[in-house]
């Protein structure tokens, strides 16, 4: 399933999370609007069974799902109670992305690391917090390692002539969810 062959291709570049295409996940707070309908609206959490309570409509899976697709289940299921329903789902808080955006540092660096990715966020970047590489690192044979639909692609990151050189051609943009892996080197 997984490619784990090093590859000398770049990855693409991290382009953002856009919120359009955000899914909605547990601890998330979302709020519900329905136009002309200030009484039908809440902002809660979502539930651990993915689910969100809205009035006069009951239970509305939210987990999983963009805030438009929840939307547009709230307002048609409001089109019982409500004449021409005009319904927005806004996300508050994005709690459950705290992990799924996260970048992690391991192998043969001072301090392993696991760090919010922040857009711009390159390989040196993510290294450097980590506290760098240590004297027993094989830098030369750093990799990054992104995942991709179903399997996991590597991408070869020469850490060496970075630090070494400012060669920065292997410098990569991160993307959440990244690993980075620095190995020991073969004494």
């Amino acid at each position: 399933m997984g490619n784990n062959t090093a590859s000398v291709e770049a990855p693409p570049p991290d382009t953002g999370a856009s919120v359009s295409a955000y899914r909605i996940g547990v601890d998330d707070i979302v709020q519900v609007t329905v136009w002309r309908n200030p009484e039908l609206g809440i902002t809660v959490p979502v539930r651990p069974d993915g689910m969100i309570s809205v009035p006069l409509v009951g239970d509305v899976r939210a987990g999983g799902r963009t805030p438009d697709e929840v939307a547009q289940d709230i307002q048609a299921k409001l089109a019982d109670y409500v004449r021409d329903p005009q319904v927005a789902v806004i996300l508050n808080d994005l709690r459950s992305h705290e992990y799924l955006s996260r970048i992690r540092v391991t192998g043969a660096v001072r301090q392993p690391i696991s760090i919010p990715h922040r857009q711009g966020m390159t390989v040196l970047d993510a290294v450097l917090a980590a506290g760098g590489v240590t004297e027993f690192a094989a830098p030369g044979r750093a990799g990054l390692y992104r995942k991709d639909g179903d399997s996991t692609r590597t991408y070869r990151v020469q850490l060496d002539r970075i630090l070494d050189k400012g060669d920065l051609t292997t410098n990569y943009q991160v993307s959440p969810g990244d690993v980075i892996t620095v190995p020991e080197r073969v004494l």
